[in-house]
């Protein structure tokens, strides 16, 4: 059985094979999160997003052959390739903000390691914002590919630690929307429902519970991002709707911060 299609399982494959040959004992664990958990996995325009978990630092010989075998998968993966994370056990429990990772990678860095993979291993670390959404995800409906279970070693992410992540990939959306159209419409509906319901949603998700809970007025644009999500087709976005959209979700979450509470409290 293949759920993603047999390309992208046997890439996911593959890639735990070569985290477990090159990162040995220290592995703890391979998980799959994103649109390949969710439901709207595309082979033909999606990317296959990865936490790696280890026990202690990685070596930088270590980085170097995992970052080798990365994007030589890469090249051969589905849709957009391959995006991961590699973060130490001990900042996901409890769950650490800004959330640490000891090694990143995607698609927009390939250049960078192509060029100088030394200066990639040594600098490309830190903090990233977006993990705290990653682990929401993987929380609530991501896959081990290997080793603990996602309860075992991923903490629950505090409310406000998700939101602020949420936040960070919206708060320019009126400045951005008019050239991302889809991506922006898509992030504000599924951003909008975690406000109004909690709800954990995929983009695709986003757009149809916003055709359920918003105006008609903005249906055709999220009909449009959503026929681009899924077919990738650029559809002729109507500007003024798509500010208008932007403006009057923003308005509604930004009139409100902090995060709302837990239902039931």
């Amino acid at each position: 059985m293949h759920p993603l299609g047999e390309p992208a399982e046997r890439l996911l494959t593959a890639f735990v094979d070569q985290s477990k040959a090159i990162l040995k004992d220290n592995l703890v664990g391979v998980y799959l999160h994103g649109s390949a958990v969710m439901g709207c996995y595309n082979p033909q325009k999606s990317d296959l997003d990865l936490i790696v978990v280890v026990e202690k630092p990685v070596l930088v010989a270590d980085k170097r052959a995992f970052m080798d075998a990365v994007t030589a998968l890469h090249a051969a993966a589905p849709g957009k390739g391959i995006e991961m994370s590699v973060v130490l056990r001990l900042a996901c429990r409890p769950f650490h903000d800004p959330m640490p990772f000891e090694l990143h990678f995607s698609a927009m860095h390939l250049d960078w390691y192509r060029r100088d993979p030394e200066d990639y291993v040594l600098k490309m670390n830190g903090t990233d914002v977006d993990l705290a959404a990653h682990f929401t995800v993987l929380r609530e409906r991501g896959r081990c590919l290997w080793g603990l279970p996602v309860e075992t070693v991923f903490d629950p992410v505090p409310a406000q630690d998700y939101w602020n992540s949420i936040w960070s990939d919206i708060a320019s959306a009126r400045e951005e929307i008019a050239e991302n159209p889809m991506y922006c419409a898509l992030n504000l509906a599924r951003a909008l429902a975690y406000w109004r319901e909690r709800l954990i949603l995929s983009k695709q998700e986003g757009g149809e519970w916003a055709l359920k809970n918003l105006p008609e007025a903005y249906h055709g644009l999220i009909c449009d991002a959503l026929r681009e999500y899924r077919d990738g087709a650029r559809p002729d976005y109507d500007l003024a709707c798509e500010e208008r959209y932007a403006n009057d979700v923003l308005n509604q979450l930004s009139s409100r911060l902090p995060v709302p509470r837990p239902k039931g409290v």
